[in-house]
């Protein structure tokens, strides 16, 4: 048994960074353990496309795109929501810039920058990162660790838990924790994709269009909708427009297309013209994109001639049943630890002394800056419980 700190933190992500330094900045000596060489390693991967850190909206709306989840977690969003994450950002030393979406990115446009500055604040703060140990789980009362140095074994007062959930399982996060805290009795919620592509076999025709973004398009699957943007690839569809609907198309919903949603099906008939003109010729006429005709002869066939029959055919263009591409591709994952099981500061009701914060815990959101923010916003709020207790 190694001597323990004051607090132990179990993974090496933005929730478990910023555990870590609330409970450094209320005293205590903190360490943190994370099983892969380096921390921040998901972080590190979003950032190298711009890192979206928040998006600049009002706390209702923001709050809403966690769906069911936004009431037990409107504690730490309010104390930490895009106001807050804007000012950590600038406290690093880095500018940030609000995007025509109210996306916030750091003027550096790569989030290494930024976790530099944050790692070196940390050690500065006396918190002691500890890498290449992985959690193995629990040993008897005590948390068993492979290290470096061979097994070890650490029974501190103040644990949180911060690994992630089961997506993209090469960066750290798999999912491993969740049987151990299930025979401790913590009840979880069964892992399942969010923010995922959609799986779609294309046919050989598309072949030049893969890779092209998928634009001026709305996106419908059951009750959700999306005018935002999507990309076909080798492997089906996927982006920042189709995650939104993650939900819907996980419970079994069909996705449509609509290809022309500035226009009403008349208008859109009067656009197509004549049945006279070749087919592909009036696509291109009223559809004005490549990837949008595309698809509508990739997924419309067969369409019909009349104009008017094609025009509705092109506003609810239906998607082949297809599934949803597997978790660990997914940007994210649902499930993880239920909301029953943690108390108002995310402690584990049947493990006194633990603490979790991130996407273990069970709740979703789309893209565009709410998934950082909440994995920030829950490891300050787990981390200032546990600091308190």
């Amino acid at each position: 048994m190694t001597a323990a700190p004051d607090a132990l933190v179990i993974g090496a992500g933005p929730a478990g960074l910023m555990a870590a330094e609330a409970m450094a900045a209320a005293g205590l000596r903190v360490w943190v353990a994370e099983a892969m060489p380096t921390p921040g390693r998901k972080v590190l991967m979003a950032g190298r496309s711009g890192l979206n850190l928040t998006k600049d909206e009002p706390p209702g709306a923001f709050a809403a795109a966690y769906g069911e989840a936004a009431g037990w977690l409107g504690p730490a969003l309010a104390a930490f929501g895009p106001a807050e994450v804007m000012a950590w950002a600038r406290g690093l030393g880095q500018d940030v810039f609000i995007g025509s979406t109210g996306r916030v990115f750091p003027v550096a446009m790569k989030a290494s920058p930024l976790m530099r500055a944050w790692l070196a604040r940390l050690a500065g703060r006396g918190v002691a990162l500890r890498t290449r140990w992985r959690w193995t789980g629990f040993a008897e009362e005590a948390l068993a660790f492979a290290t470096p140095d061979g097994p070890v074994r650490l029974a501190p007062r103040r644990t949180i838990l911060a690994l992630g959930g089961a997506s993209w399982a090469r960066l750290g996060s798999d999912g491993a924790w969740a049987p151990w805290l299930a025979a401790r009795g913590v009840p979880l919620a069964p892992f399942a994709p969010a923010n995922a592509a959609l799986a779609v076999a294309w046919s050989a025709h598309m072949a030049p269009l893969l890779g092209a973004p998928l634009k001026g398009v709305r996106l419908t699957a059951g009750d959700l909708a999306s005018r935002g943007e999507a990309a076909i690839t080798a492997k089906g569809l996927e982006g920042g427009g189709l995650y939104p609907l993650t939900p819907a198309l996980r419970a079994g919903a069909r996705l449509t297309v609509d290809l022309a949603p500035d226009l009403d099906a008349p208008a859109l008939a009067a656009r197509l013209g004549a049945a006279r003109v070749s087919l592909p010729n009036r696509l291109r006429r009223a559809l004005r994109d490549p990837a949008r005709v595309a698809l509508a002869l990739e997924w419309g066939r067969p369409l019909p001639a009349d104009p008017l029959a094609l025009a509705h055919r092109l506003k609810a263009l239906a998607a082949p049943a297809a599934g949803l591409r597997p978790m660990d591709e997914a940007i994210s994952t649902a499930g993880g630890i239920r909301a029953g099981a943690l108390d108002a500061g995310f402690g584990l009701r049947g493990l006194p002394g633990v603490w979790a914060a991130g996407e273990m815990l069970d709740w979703e959101a789309p893209t565009g800056g709410y998934l950082l923010t909440a994995c920030l916003a829950t490891g300050l709020h787990a981390g200032r419980a546990a600091a308190a207790a």
